[in-house]
């Protein structure tokens, strides 16, 4: 986690228009970014202690990985649920008109009508194929934290957020005019690859301890 808040801090501090991200944000929504990364931690880890519990009490069976993310789904879309009021003050849309909005967001889905054609470019082709390639991602990790740890799915996470930006910022359909990358999220991605790469190249002390066949 010391690699993304130091990666943090060189995109914050390099530049003239990049360094006023922070305050611009202001304390409190980077503050609320922090968190929203230790609950996501703690998610992950509560997953592996899971998967461990599962493997000893079914006695070296496994959970399927479609139950633990249709569950994580479920609880996820529960939450969002019982925060619509709260969420809805936030975006600063009155509860009163959240069931209008929620209407013409499934409109928008659906592609119906083309009175809302405007922002709908592409539905329901290009949501549908975001949920697909969600829940292939989620399971993609979820496999990867069952076969591995906690740490090696987080920094699989982590390096796919400069994969994912930077392939944003190709000539892609959909997307109108390419943005291009600024200099300190490109000097903050190289110094966070980096910082995988050599925890991945670290040598482990774990195979020394794992006694030989012979033995």
């Amino acid at each position: 986690m010391h690699y993304d808040i130091f990666t943090a801090y060189i995109y914050f501090c390099s530049g003239s228009s990049s360094g006023h991200s922070l305050k611009e944000a202001g304390i409190f929504w980077s503050l609320m970014m922090i968190v929203s990364f230790l609950l996501q931690a703690a998610d992950t880890v509560l997953k592996e202690v899971i998967f461990l519990d599962a493997e000893k009490r079914l006695k070296g069976g496994s959970v399927d990985l479609f139950v633990v993310n249709s569950y994580g789904s479920a609880f996820q879309a529960l939450f969002i649920c019982l925060l619509l009021p709260f969420l809805s003050k936030l975006w600063g849309i009155p509860f009163s008109q959240l069931p209008n909005y929620l209407k013409d967001g499934a409109a928008c889905f659906l592609n119906m009508g083309g009175t809302l054609s405007r922002g709908c470019d592409g539905a329901p082709l290009l949501p549908l194929l975001f949920i697909i390639v969600n829940m292939g991602f989620n399971i993609a990790l979820l496999h990867l934290l069952k076969i591995s740890s906690a740490v090696v799915s987080s920094l699989a996470s982590t390096f796919s957020v400069p994969i994912s930006v930077y392939i944003f910022t190709l000539p892609l359909p959909y997307l109108g005019v390419v943005s291009s990358l600024p200099a300190g999220f490109v000097a903050g991605a190289i110094i966070l690859v980096m910082g995988l790469l050599i925890y991945a190249w670290s040598p482990s002390d774990s195979s020394s301890a794992i006694p030989s066949p012979s033995s």
